[in-house]
């Protein structure tokens, strides 16, 4: 197995980063990109150093995704000749991405160094840290491990793929330690807004390095433990050398809520509904909300139904893994909600982000198959819009208030409480595991650059924090630690069955038909004797209505065959010269008319006797 190469090694020989490393003065973190090819051999010799300061064996950490963004986490740990990668996701397509159905990080250096690679560790099982896995392990097949959970929610999404028994996966658990050769990863229990999260202490030659995962503190969690943070202290009574920390709520202050917050405003909601029929929409991964909702549809006498693939099959999961626990007769098909008043339903729904093909979203269009939306419906959007999601929100929440519907949504009432930790739980996780090191990750740059105030407040040298980009490569032996070089990085764009294949050329011909239109032109010339056969005919689409604006068709169609003449008769024979002369003349001629500027496509036939 991947997993095992490499001799056996124990913790303490791995852990490094000793008391002796953390009183030594830091070195000021180089933000400069430099040659990291040359060998250690190569390397200019050092000045003499005190005894107390022990180089280790150099450790890389290279973030291919979830910095200076949301989503698309990846990260490579290497040292040696062994490499493993923490969580493997995609992103969601912004407004930009026109077409685009996800982003997955650029594969490409791990594909480079495949040979070292011992297997891939998941801290969670969001789509933003498993959503990538099919992709790379078409590419890359390697050992995948994680919790329960997690390993089940990756099971349902290698199956879709066609790789479900041909990957290998390894369900593992909190305080257990998986090896990957010369390095090992310990898993340690969080709270998030899954159960079985996980965050992580890295043992390396060079020290021991924390990766939190996505993490918040609840002490009254819905099922599972409390975040184990005598684990995160013991570790930084030990020494710590580095910290890599959830920066998503670093600008809010305070400490997030529990999740049972949100059961207590349903238990309020729940009552204010009596006589109403319930649609509650969520993520489908919140096993523990949707326990909730579980807990008040028995309560109330209500039956429950489950409506989109997603919360279909995670759902499922959960009560399969026994994550979920759902009373016997409590849950109905869908299709057989008609058979019980509506006052005595309660229907939990994809579609809380507005998402265009999702069953909330369908159900305000009124094209939803099994609900129709009515005013004695009694509507709660259990989630805050994603950054860039607001607008698409509003336009559901608009469009079930148009149909009469009560309708609770965001900040209304207390519906939803975040599963990332605020300013004093990053505070907390900081003094708690006392980082000589620290590099906040999960974010977008202002996220990390708030957390980076946020670790100084409480006593992190400014030079001692590293704010890295997608790609850089920061690298530690133990006493210093900074960024030495880049790798290939970015986002490989997925549309669908099409993988890599849509890049910057596509994305910006699909903004120029989508804000222009295009135009194009039919020509057919026999080349023997120059003669325009058939031509040049106009076709539009997205630029004018043709029937109200025929003379400017018929201008345009004019203007053509006048250049193809002029060129056939200058003897041209090079086509794309032709016809980037007709593209020329027709391009000034619509923007003077019309100041539009549509993508022109000019169409070439020849015939040879």
């Amino acid at each position: 197995m991947g997993g095992e190469k490499g001799s056996a090694i124990s913790l303490s020989q791995l852990s490094g980063n000793s008391r002796a490393q953390r009183r030594t003065s830091p070195l000021q973190v180089s933000g400069k990109h430099t040659d990291n090819s040359r060998s250690t051999a190569q390397a200019p010799k050092r000045a003499a150093e005190p005894k107390s300061i022990q180089r280790k064996t150099p450790v890389k950490i290279i973030p291919l995704g979830g910095l200076n963004e949301i989503g698309k986490n990846f990260t490579i740990i290497e040292c040696s000749n062994d490499m493993f990668i923490i969580d493997c996701g995609l992103a969601f397509p912004d407004s930009e991405m026109l077409g685009v159905d996800i982003v997955i990080p650029d594969f490409s250096y791990v594909e480079q160094n495949k040979d070292k690679l011992r297997g891939i560790v998941i801290t969670h099982g969001h789509e933003d840290h498993i959503g990538a896995l099919p992709y790379f392990l078409k590419k890359i097949n390697t050992p995948v491990y994680g919790t329960r959970l997690t390993v089940g929610l990756i099971e349902g999404k290698l199956k879709e793929h066609g790789l479900l028994g041909s990957v290998k996966l390894i369900p593992t658990e909190p305080r257990k330690t998986i090896k990957f050769g010369c390095m090992a990863v310990e898993l340690i229990t969080v709270n998030h807004s899954i159960p079985d999260a996980v965050g992580m202490a890295i043992h390396t030659p060079a020290g021991v390095i924390i990766h939190t995962g996505d993490f918040k503190v609840d002490y009254t969690p819905i099922q599972g433990s409390v975040i184990d943070l005598a684990r995160f202290a013991e570790l930084g009574n030990r020494g710590v050398l580095a910290l890599m920390s959830d920066s998503t709520n670093s600008e809010r202050p305070g400490y997030t809520m529990s999740e049972r917050k949100v059961g207590e405003s349903f238990e309020k909601l729940f009552t204010t509904a009596e006589g109403k029929r319930i649609i509650i929409a969520t993520f489908a991964s919140n096993i523990h909300r949707v326990q909730q909702i579980v807990y008040n549809a028995e309560r109330t006498g209500r039956k429950l139904a489950v409506s989109g693939r997603s919360m279909v099959n995670v759902i499922g999961k959960g009560i399969e893994l026994g994550y979920l626990k759902i009373p016997d007769g409590l849950l109905v098909d869908i299709n057989e909600i008609s058979n019980y008043p509506p006052e005595r339903v309660c229907i939990v729904t994809t579609g809380s982000q507005g998402e265009a093909m999702s069953a909330l979203t369908r159900m305000a269009r009124g094209e939803h198959r099994n609900v129709t939306i009515t005013p004695n419906d009694f509507i709660i959007i259990s989630a805050n819009p994603i950054p860039g999601n607001e607008k698409y929100v509003t336009k559901v929440v608009n469009d079930l208030l148009k149909q009469g519907a009560d309708v609770v949504y965001e900040s209304m009432y207390e519906v939803h409480v975040s599963g990332h930790a605020c300013q004093e739980e990053q505070k907390l996780m900081l003094s708690l595991t006392k980082p000589k090191y620290f590099i906040p990750v999960h974010g977008e740059y202002k996220h990390l650059i708030k957390h980076k105030a946020t670790a100084m407040s409480i006593g992190i040298p400014e030079e001692n924090i590293i704010i890295a980009s997608v790609g850089s490569v920061i690298e530690t032996d133990g006493v210093d630690m900074k960024i030495t070089g880049t790798v290939a990085s970015g986002n490989v764009l997925v549309d669908g069955l099409g993988v890599g294949d849509v890049g910057a050329i596509v994305l910006k011909d699909r903004h120029h038909m989508g804000e222009d239109g295009i135009i194009i032109c039919f020509a057919t010339v026999d080349r023997a004797t120059g003669e325009i056969l058939a031509g040049p005919d106009v076709v539009s689409r997205g630029f004018v209505y043709v029937r109200e604006n025929e003379e400017l068709m018929e201008t345009s169609k004019k203007l053509l065959t006048e250049k193809l003449q002029e060129c056939l008769d200058k003897d041209m024979h090079e086509w794309n010269a032709i016809k980037m002369e007709m593209k020329n003349a027709l391009s000034d001629y619509i923007y003077q008319t019309t100041k539009r500027s549509p993508m022109i496509l000019p169409i070439m036939m020849e015939i040879n006797d």
